[in-house]
């Protein structure tokens, strides 16, 4: 299974590059961005993933402009060569190792399109790794970076284009294991017994900074996992440090507060509370501005394009939503990105607040597994 990577000093195990270390079928490596302008007009979002022990690679483009969000789906077998990532027309193209990503969608049977440049303006912030148990059975332990930057470029749908000029971006890029594709047979793990989740993630942009914050709760409410920064921005991605980021300002305490729209879990405003190491204040208050992306438009929980889920050697697909017509509440619909403005003191700024509660959970005042907030 030797492939043109082997030749590169870059080994982790010793199995050839193509061979994970984990034999978990969950093994996966996935990149994600997004995309939005200042005015609120449109926000785009991309999801690219490699499964290789499920021998599977998906990808999606989505958008959302005004109330209609749509979004490309493809699927095929998993290449073994790593530095293949195209699917069909969609492609991402790695043009500088953190500094340049290119996404393109080339023309197709289903009219969406994009040729679209991502340059950092950050370095990579490396988060804490995710780790989960289901009776003594690890189901998570995954790495992941955020990384702050701006696009250049189009995209059209139903031949409507639009372009891309200094748009706001962020991106991840994260590998490990994690649940997805068809669910393992056998008996139920013990999380079946309530099942729920409550997470919440906000990278902000305010010009010459931005602010990590992103937390794992269970139920009552009590933090599992949570961490928050402040990462210093650049203009020139050529002054963005290369390792370690000597500007960043780790927090060590961080707290928060949603206020959610009555009647469903999407939030319309949320508080930050940070506090850092030399016990400085950083008091945020973040409001959406109405831009809302279902993650199902990049393959979360969707029924049908769900990440790792084999669909054949190559397929491609489309899906459409008026988002005045859906239920919030439906539960391929809980999972959300939406456009924020933040304020920091005097600094102005602007990101997407990611959020997902599912079950029970206290602060919130959610009692059920998809009741909406009073």
């Amino acid at each position: 299974m030797i492939t043109d990577f082997d030749d590169f000093c870059i080994h982790q195990t010793a199995q050839p590059i193509a061979q994970p270390g984990p034999s978990d079928r969950n093994f996966y490596d996935r990149y994600w961005f997004n995309g939005f302008d200042a005015d609120g007009t449109y926000l785009f979002e991309i999801g690219f993933g490699l499964y290789p022990n499920r021998k599977v690679m998906d990808g999606h483009f989505g958008v959302t402009v005004g109330r209609r969000q749509s979004a490309f789906h493809a699927s095929r077998r998993a290449p073994k060569e790593r530095r293949e990532t195209n699917i069909g027309p969609l492609a991402v193209e790695v043009v500088e190792p953190m500094r340049q990503i290119r996404v393109r969608l080339d023309p197709n049977d289903h009219a969406m399109e994009c040729n679209l440049l991502f340059t950092a303006a950050s370095i990579p912030h490396e988060e804490p790794q995710n780790v989960m148990h289901d009776d003594g059975h690890l189901i998570m332990h995954n790495s992941r970076f955020t990384q702050m930057g701006s696009w250049e470029g189009w995209f059209s749908v139903d031949g409507e284009r639009h372009e891309v000029r200094r748009a706001y971006g962020t991106r991840d890029k994260s590998w490990g294991v994690r649940p997805v594709g068809e669910p393992q047979g056998g008996a139920p793990g013990l999380l079946n017994d309530e099942p729920g989740v409550y997470w919440v993630w906000c990278p902000l942009n305010f010009g010459d900074v931005c602010t990590q914050f992103g937390t794992f709760e269970d139920r009552d409410g009590k933090p599992t996992q949570v961490s928050a920064d402040l990462v210093p921005l650049y203009a020139d991605p050529d002054e963005i440090p290369r390792l370690e980021e000597p500007g960043l300002v780790a927090m060590a305490d961080a707290r928060h507060r949603i206020a959610w729209h009555p009647g469903t879990r999407r939030a319309d405003r949320i508080e930050l509370r940070l506090r850092d190491k030399q016990d400085r204040p950083y008091e945020i208050d973040v409001e959406t501005v109405g831009l809302t992306f279902h993650m199902l438009g990049i393959g979360y929980s969707h029924p049908e394009w769900g990440h790792a889920r084999w669909k054949g050697e190559l397929e491609i697909g489309r899906d459409d939503w008026d988002l005045d017509a859906i239920n919030p509440l439906d539960l391929p619909f809980l999972h959300t990105h939406q456009v924020v403005r933040a304020t920091m003191g005097e600094r102005k700024g602007m990101g997407t607040l990611e959020t997902i509660a599912i079950g029970r959970h206290d602060p919130s005042g959610f009692k059920e597994l998809l009741d909406g907030a009073s």
